[in-house]
């Protein structure tokens, strides 16, 4: 692939920027044309910002032309731990708030799935005039019984093992989450009909989870504990919420209820990749403001 071509991963570049935490690991598409308002895009956990590397192009190729940046959130990927021992998401959107101010950004487009959905709208929710347009990519709020589960069984602390039982925990523990939700929930009313990722996907995945092996609970747990309708209210940006065809069908349900929360709220149905997505979004961001 020519490097030069503006759909190749070679046009992504790397780069570390330094919070009161340490160095922030981000990635990141310079802009095409000056004067675009920037996007931050927030993934999902146990991941990391690898994974929003398709996304970061397809924005790119439907025409948003401002700066594109993918952190690594605090806790995940080569970004370093959070400070709290028991950080919630409204620390998490803080830092987004605080790597802006170090990348030079005021208004930011925000996109976020999962994990990175609840920072995004806390981000929009609790800093009045930073996300200029929001996009949740698969969010909600677990009832109290499924909430308390999942914050004692989702992402258990694990310990390197003398004899690698931990590497075979972690690629066992990103694989089930393609099998059932929640992932420990082993039984037929909670099997998934959704495709096993890719073997290079899970590999990847495994990478992301063995390296932050100590951190990558917090994020989880944050998001867990985060009462996403509770803070919609508070929302002025214009809000997109996308009901992908490949997402968790209560991910999707909650949609109905997030849009009679949102002060001022869209929807889209889209296909799974990120070319659907991005084929949704940049006409919402308006891809040349």
């Amino acid at each position: 692939m020519n490097p030069n071509d503006p759909s190749s991963p070679a046009q992504i570049e790397r780069a570390f920027v330094r919070l009161e935490e340490g160095q922030l690991h981000l990635r990141r598409l310079p802009a095409a044309e000056p004067g675009h308002v920037p996007v931050l895009l927030l993934h999902a956990s146990p991941a990391s910002s690898w994974f929003q590397q398709d996304l970061m192009l397809a924005l790119r190729a439907a025409g948003c032309r401002g700066e594109i940046v993918a952190p690594d959130t605090l806790g995940n990927g080569d970004s370093p731990p959070p400070s709290p021992d028991e950080p919630d998401i409204a620390y998490f959107a803080g830092s987004m708030d605080r790597l802006c101010d170090a990348l030079g950004f005021g208004e930011v487009d925000a996109y976020g799935t999962h994990t990175g959905a609840r920072i995004a709208c806390e981000l929009a929710a609790g800093h009045e005039g930073r996300v200029r347009r929001l996009v949740l990519d698969g969010i909600t709020e677990y009832d109290d019984d499924l909430r308390d589960a999942v914050i004692a069984n989702y992402a258990p602390v694990v310990e390197p093992d003398e004899y690698g039982r931990h590497l075979i925990w972690a690629f066992n523990f990103c694989r089930d989450q393609a099998l059932f939700f929640p992932h420990f929930m082993k039984d037929a009313g909670h099997r998934l009909a959704v495709p096993m990722p890719p073997a290079h996907i899970l590999h990847r995945i495994t990478l992301d989870v063995l390296k932050t092996l100590d951190t990558y609970p917090k994020p989880y747990i944050a998001a867990f504990r985060y009462r996403a309708f509770e803070r919609m209210a508070h929302i002025a940006a214009p809000t997109l919420l996308l009901k992908p065809e490949t997402e968790l069908a209560l991910l999707n349900a909650s949609v109905a209820t997030a849009m009679g929360l949102l002060a001022d709220g869209h929807e889209a149905s889209t296909g799974g990749s990120a070319q659907a997505k991005a084929a949704a979004i940049a006409p919402f961001l308006g891809a040349s403001a």
